[in-house]
């Protein structure tokens, strides 16, 4: 399974507070110059990078001299404004010297079950990633007070893979991997090189609790690869102090944990799209569209829908319905039943001038459209 890594196009890459805060002493430049390159190679290979940073509250911590991480929230939210101001400008200097360009992006989990909110945030990354752009992606700790107390960036970090369809989730932590016994008590402990993400063997043997810096252990590990694994990413789970690991990694070098999901990329994402929404409301298609979408796994264009029924959302299901009556496909659509009635059978140039403003050319994009 390791050619599925090698091969893997399109990473998120996380990174925990252990390792970018060398254990809580300050931010660890050197280190993250060294993952830095690495990721620099990568992109320079044609490889889609999204990178997703812990270390906001431990940099903050550390920048205020606090020893323990606090529990009061106004504390953990001032850690993490502190912490913030240090991360991000680290990161931008060092993929700066580079010349590689990158974005800060704050979200938090509303954003990502938000459908609108979805689809604004995926464009967003979509957009940057084309640009060869590296987006930073974190938590917003700062004002989400329940993200502080119960989210964890590896949940993030696959809800975000989830978000730009990766083919793989790197999560960098301080151990090597998952392990079928504790390491830390039990030196005959094996690395578990390859199992399937849903094994439920895996639960057994993914205890413990994060570090005094973070907020999970190889437990909210485990459950961040099995989301990933929902939209058919591959996760690994490896030391991030090991020499050149994203660069060996590529290679197909066998390091850390690989967990793999049940379905491919494609099949998984569709399912997805199939089986958890509801539908809100009917577009109506002519023949030609119903061709493009059947016959050339095309998006739907405005200038093929005739009518539409219902009030739906930006983001939220519709039903694509041919001139029989039958339902052809359903997606996530890019406007609003308002906006919508305004472009139905307009070219995509002509949003802009109907609407003052562009989302997205597609009434629905063939990613977030399946055939039915």
């Amino acid at each position: 399974m390791r050619d599925q890594v090698s091969g893997a196009q399109r990473w998120v890459v996380k990174i925990g507070s252990a390792l970018l805060t060398d254990d809580g002493r300050c931010l660890d430049g050197g280190a993250m110059a060294g993952w830095v390159e690495q990721m620099v190679a990568l992109h320079q290979a044609g490889i889609e990078l999204v990178l997703v940073s812990s270390g906001a509250v431990a940099a903050g911590m550390s920048r205020l001299g606090w020893a323990q991480r606090p529990t009061a929230i106004n504390e953990l939210q001032a850690a993490a404004a502190v912490g913030q101001m240090g991360l991000v400008q680290a990161w931008e200097s060092s993929f700066a010297e580079h010349q590689v360009q990158t974005a800060q992006i704050l979200l938090t989990h509303d954003d990502l079950s938000d459908r609108k909110r979805y689809l604004n945030a995926r464009s967003t990354l979509r957009t940057l990633v084309s640009l060869g752009v590296v987006p930073v992606i974190n938590e917003n700790d700062t004002v989400v007070t329940d993200e502080i107390r119960f989210g964890d960036n590896d949940t993030l970090a696959a809800l975000v893979a989830n978000l730009v369809e990766a083919d793989l989730l790197v999560i960098l932590t301080d151990r090597d991997g998952m392990f079928d016994a504790d390491p830390r008590n039990n030196p005959d402990a094996s690395l578990i090189s390859e199992a399937r993400a849903d094994d439920p063997a895996l639960d057994l043997v993914a205890g413990g609790t994060g570090g005094a810096l973070g907020r999970g252990g190889m437990q909210t590990k485990l459950r961040a690869a099995r989301l990933a694994a929902r939209s058919g990413a591959y996760t690994v789970i490896v030391g991030g102090r090991i020499q050149q690991v994203l660069s060996r990694l590529q290679q197909g070098e066998q390091l850390g944990t690989l967990l793999s999901p049940e379905r491919g990329l494609v099949a998984a994402r569709k399912q997805w799209l199939a089986g958890h929404l509801q539908v809100r409301g009917t577009l109506r298609l002519d023949a030609g569209a119903v061709e493009a979408l059947v016959g050339g796994h095309r998006s739907l264009l405005p200038v093929g829908v005739r009518a539409l029924e219902g009030s739906f959302r930006r983001g939220e299901m519709v039903a694509c319905v041919g001139p029989d009556g039958r339902e052809v496909a359903r997606g996530l659509v890019n406007y609003s039943a308002t906006e919508a009635q305004r472009i139905l059978g307009r070219p995509s140039d002509a949003i802009v001038v109907e609407l003052g403003y562009v989302y997205e050319p597609e009434l629905i994009h063939r990613d977030n459209l399946v055939l039915v």
